[in-house]
C-alpha cells in the first residue's frame, strides 16, 4: 500500500515513511492511494471475531510489507487487550464504550497501535524519535501511556492551559521518564498549529527525527476504524439498519469509521455531533467550510475549530459535496443541551454518559427514526474524567477506575510556554 499527500496526490510513501514523517513534507495528511475491499468471508466471521483479530486482518491492507504479519499480529494482541463493549442504554440505542483502556479514552486504540509501530520501527533503524503531539484532553494521555519507557521514543505533548480537565491534566503531567508536557498560553488550536509549523521547520527537522501522534498520523487513523467493524459484529444486526452517531472534534474518530465504511462496512450514515464548535455540521448544511476560532465548552476534547482530518474526508469522497452529505448528517448542541442529556440518560436507564458521549448520543436521537433502524453512539472517555461536571449534573458521586486515581496523587510536572512557535522551537533546542 502507498500513500500519497492530500496537497500532492503524486508524491508517494510507504507506510513506514508515513508513519515516520506524521505529516508531508507539504504540511499535507497522508491518506491511502487505495481503499481495501474487504470480502463477505470477512464480514460473515466478524460475530466471532475479537477486536485484536480484527485489527490484524484490516491493517494488513495497509502497511504492506514494512511490518511483517507475525510483528502486525504480536502488534495487535498487544495493543488492543482490553474490552470494548456495546453496551444497550435503551430500545435501539447502544453506546460502544472505548474507554475500558489503560487511560479509560477511546484514544488508547490508536495510540498503543501506534507506538508499537513506532517501535518496531525504531529497532528496524535504531535511531531515536521524537514524538511531538498536541492534545485537546485525551490524545495526550493515551499517547504518553502508549509510548512510556518505549526505547528510543521521547514523547512531547502540547496541551492548552486551563482548557482540560483536572483528571486530564494530572494524566498528562504525572508520567515522567520519557514524557514531558508543555503547558501552551492559548487553545488546541493554537497547539495544533505549531506541531504542525514544527513539521514544517527544515532546520527542526534536520536536527531532530520528528513524527506525530495526532489523528493526523496515519498510525493513529487506521485503527480508528478498527472497533467500528468490531461494534457491527457484537450487534450482528443483518435485517436492520445501523446509525452511528460520532462525538467530533479533530474528525479522526469520523473519517475511520468512514474510511470502515469505504471498506464495506454496511453502516447506513453516520451521525457528526458537535458542540457549538460546529463547522462540520455548519459545512454540511451550506457546503462551505469556514474554520474558526474555537470556543471552551465542558466537552473539551470536541474544542476544534479547524478540524485537520476534513480533508481526509474530502478525500474520501473525492471532494464531492453530494457525496459527503449522503454518508454524513451534522447535529451540534450546547452545554446546557449536554447537560441535560446526561440528567435524562441518567434518571430514566441508570447509565451515566460523559459530555461527549452525551452529544453523540443527542445527534443519535435527531436522526434515528425508523423502525428498521438502531443506532450506536460512541462513549469516547470514562464520565469520571469530567468528573466535576458530571458529579453537578447528577448531583451524585461517581466512581473513579483505579487506573485513573493512581494519577490524582502524583506530582504535577509541566513547562509553561507561549502561545508562539519561537517557544516550542526554543524549548526543543534547549
Amino acid at each position: 500500500m502507498k500513500y500519497y499527500s492530500t496537497n500532492n496526490k503524486e508524491l508517494r510513501y510507504s507506510f513506514k515513511e508515513a508513519v515516520l514523517k506524521g505529516l508531508a513534507p507539504d504540511n499535507g495528511l497522508f491518506f491511502p492511494v487505495s481503499i481495501p475491499q474487504l470480502g463477505n468471508d470477512f464480514f460473515k466471521c466478524l460475530p466471532n471475531m475479537s477486536m485484536s483479530d480484527i485489527g490484524y486482518e484490516v491493517a494488513r491492507s495497509f502497511v504492506g510489507e514494512d511490518i511483517s504479519d507475525y510483528v502486525l499480529e504480536d502488534i495487535t494482541k498487544d495493543a488492543f487487550n482490553f474490552k470494548i463493549p456495546v453496551v444497550e442504554v435503551e430500545k435501539e440505542v447502544y453506546s460502544l464504550e472505548l474507554f475500558h483502556g489503560p487511560t479509560c479514552a477511546f484514544k488508547d486504540v490508536g495510540a498503543r497501535f501506534m507506538s508499537r509501530c513506532l517501535s518496531a520501527f525504531s529497532k528496524q533503524s535504531g535511531q531515536k524519535i521524537t514524538i511531538l503531539v498536541a492534545t485537546s484532553g485525551d490524545t495526550g494521555s493515551a499517547v504518553a501511556n502508549g509510548f512510556l519507557g518505549v526505547d528510543g521514543v521521547d514523547v512531547i505533548i502540547l496541551y492548552p492551559k486551563d482548557k482540560v480537565s483536572k483528571i486530564q491534566e494530572q494524566q498528562l503531567t504525572t508520567m515522567g521518564g520519557n514524557i514531558t508536557a508543555l503547558e501552551v498560553d492559548g487553545n488546541f488550536d493554537d497547539c495544533q498549529a505549531m506541531v504542525k509549523k514544527a513539521f514544517a521547520d527544515k532546520e527542526l527537522n534536520t536536527k531532530l527525527n520528528l513524527t506525530s501522534a495526532n489523528s493526523i498520523n496515519i498510525a493513529r487513523l487506521l485503527p480508528q476504524s478498527f472497533y467500528y467493524f468490531y461494534a457491527w459484529g457484537q450487534l450482528n444486526s443483518i435485517d436492520k439498519e445501523v446509525v452511528v452517531s460520532v462525538p467530533s472534534g479533530n474528525y479522526g474518530n469520523l473519517s475511520g469509521g468512514l474510511l470502515a465504511k469505504q471498506m464495506g462496512l454496511p453502516i447506513s450514515y453516520f451521525i457528526a455531533s458537535s458542540n457549538i464548535n460546529k463547522v462540520i455540521p455548519d459545512y454540511l448544511k451550506s457546503g462551505k467550510y469556514e474554520p474558526k476560532s474555537s470556543i471552551s465548552t465542558i466537552s473539551n476534547a470536541m474544542d476544534v475549530g479547524a478540524p485537520s482530518n476534513f480533508d481526509r474526508i474530502l478525500q474520501l469522497y473525492k471532494q464531492n459535496y453530494g457525496s459527503v452529505i449522503q454518508d454524513i448528517k451534522g447535529a451540534w448542541f450546547s452545554d446546557k443541551e449536554t447537560k441535560l442529556a446526561v440528567l435524562d440518560v441518567y434518571e430514566r436507564t441508570g447509565y451515566i454518559m460523559d459530555p461527549h458521549g452525551a452529544i453523540g448520543y443527542l445527534g443519535l436521537k435527531k436522526y434515528l427514526n425508523k423502525e428498521n433502524q438502531l443506532g450506536i453512539f460512541l462513549e469516547t472517555a470514562h464520565p469520571a474524567k469530567f468528573k466535576d461536571t458530571v458529579e453537578k449534573v447528577l448531583g451524585n458521586k461517581i466512581v473513579i477506575p483505579n487506573q485513573l486515581g493512581k494519577c490524582l496523587s502524583k506530582e504535577k510536572k509541566s513547562w509553561i510556554i507561549e502561545n508562539d512557535f519561537s517557544a516550542l522551537k526554543n524549548y526543543l533546542f534547549r
